[in-house]
């Protein structure tokens, strides 16, 4: 009976050693699950790339100490609720956000958050409370668009000095987008310009859009980049090309595959800040704690061959501004 009691305590003993090593294990386990409106930034993208190189940067590596898993609604914002379920399902992460609908998502099911592009304003979109104390579970990078706007125009004017009108589409069912088509076309238009709007919600209003665009030709356009802009990026690039028009976008991936030109924040920058947060939020600051920051890096590139396909020959002064020129 002594035996048999001493083999049953050191049977608990060996499991209850088991579970305290499994419960360490879990606990210094980084849980970052990465959600976003469009494609899913999965490790293998070039985005979940530059994420997991810059988490690797601070210490994290997955399999060993980081579990990394990524969901995209690919423009279908409804899903969102239900991907980020998925994400908890192995244990609470800490979200890494592309664009608002993620983030006010992510906001809604009260997960700790880094958003590091496409949220706008965070306070105007009631993302946070403030830029320097956003309070809740959100914080992360965003730019300014009325600042980013100016340089845009400027970009647009070297290629094309007699511009007068300017076509500008974005998504009018993202709240974030919507605020930042409102202050780049009050930029343009103090500007002396005259703004065509073509707001569109789902992939056939783009034919519509650009119908309107033949009515009513522009000189350029400024496409404002989310999830649905994204998804049908070659749609306007095809659009912008066929008759010749000069076209800039958002982020240096629309110039990399076929658009003309762009100009926005690094994403590489970004991204490796938000590993950063990330990386404090793991060891114990809160979110809300944490200032909503700017970028501070930004890369202007052209695509030469998308140009001599136009027949456009750029100034070289223009040339001479890029960060990457493609040839």
């Amino acid at each position: 009976m002594i035996a048999r009691r001493r083999v049953l305590l050191s049977l608990l003993a060996a499991a209850s050693a088991g579970a305290m090593r499994a419960f360490a294990q879990t606990d210094s386990m980084l849980r970052v699950g990465a959600i976003s409106a469009g494609p899913a930034m999965t490790a293998e993208s070039p985005l979940g790339k530059i994420l997991l190189g810059a988490l690797a940067g601070l210490g994290y590596a997955p399999g060993r100490n980081l579990a990394y898993d990524a969901r995209g609604a690919l423009a279908n914002v409804q899903t969102l609720p239900s991907l980020i379920e998925e994400l908890k399902r192995n244990g609470p992460p800490i979200l890494v956000a592309f664009g608002y609908p993620s983030a006010a998502a992510a906001k809604a099911a009260g997960v700790p958050t880094v958003v590091f592009a496409g949220a706008g304003d965070p306070v105007e979109t009631g993302l946070v409370d403030s830029w320097a104390h956003p309070g809740g579970v959100i914080t992360g990078i965003s730019d300014v668009a009325a600042a980013l706007t100016v340089k845009r125009l400027e970009l647009l004017r070297a290629l094309s000095p007699q511009m007068k009108r300017v076509a500008m589409l974005w998504n009018t069912d993202d709240r974030a987008m919507t605020l930042r088509y409102q202050a780049s076309a009050a930029t343009a238009q103090m500007q002396g310009l005259v703004v065509q709007p073509h707001g569109v919600r789902e992939p056939d209003d783009f034919n519509g859009a650009f119908a309107a665009m033949d009515r009513d030709n522009p000189d350029a356009i400024l496409m404002v980049a989310d999830a649905l802009t994204s998804l049908n990026r070659k749609r306007v690039f095809d659009y912008a090309a066929a008759r010749r028009l000069p076209a800039i976008y958002e982020s240096d991936s629309f110039a990399h595959d076929g658009g003309l030109m762009s100009y926005g924040a690094d994403p590489r920058e970004s991204l490796t800040r938000a590993a950063s947060m990330v990386d404090r939020i793991f060891r114990g600051a809160r979110p809300g704690d944490i200032p909503f920051e700017q970028p501070t890096r930004y890369l202007f590139v052209f695509n030469l061959k998308t140009a001599r396909a136009m027949g456009v020959e750029p100034p070289l002064t223009l040339l001479g501004l890029a960060d990457d020129v493609i040839e």
